[in-house]
């Protein structure tokens, strides 16, 4: 056992000085309150820019498919307008025959069986 104490003595010896400046030492400064705050602030910028991104890409997407629905409307609305001059035209057709025949004295012509109408698309 007294073979272990001199070396164990001679050892705290000499770290005793690396100990006592160590200890003397002042701890590495903690994040002072303006850093926190700083890095908090920068934070919450990411998350605010992330977030409008988002936003402006979900804007972004709802805009393109409320077009795409519109155009749609659009040439619906304009197939059926359409398909309602061509009724009208072949209406006033009609009517101008008859009034061409009865200024001529003659019976007014049967009228002739209303067009088919095409087969309506299914909707979406």
């Amino acid at each position: 056992m007294n073979r272990h104490l001199l070396p164990a003595v001679a050892l705290s010896l000499v770290l005793s000085p690396l100990v006592m400046r160590a200890a003397d030492d002042p701890p590495a400064d903690p994040p002072s309150d303006s850093t926190l705050a700083h890095d908090q602030a920068k934070a919450v910028a990411a998350t605010v820019k992330h977030d409008a991104k988002v936003v402006a890409e979900a804007a972004k997407k709802g805009a393109k498919q409320a077009a795409a629905t519109a155009k749609e409307v659009a040439h619906q609305v304009a197939a059926a307008s359409k398909e309602g001059a061509h009724e009208v035209a072949a209406t006033a057709k009609r009517g101008a025959e008859r009034t061409k025949a009865a200024v001529k004295g003659d019976k007014a012509p049967a009228a002739p069986a209303a067009p088919a109408k095409p087969a309506e698309k299914p909707k979406a």
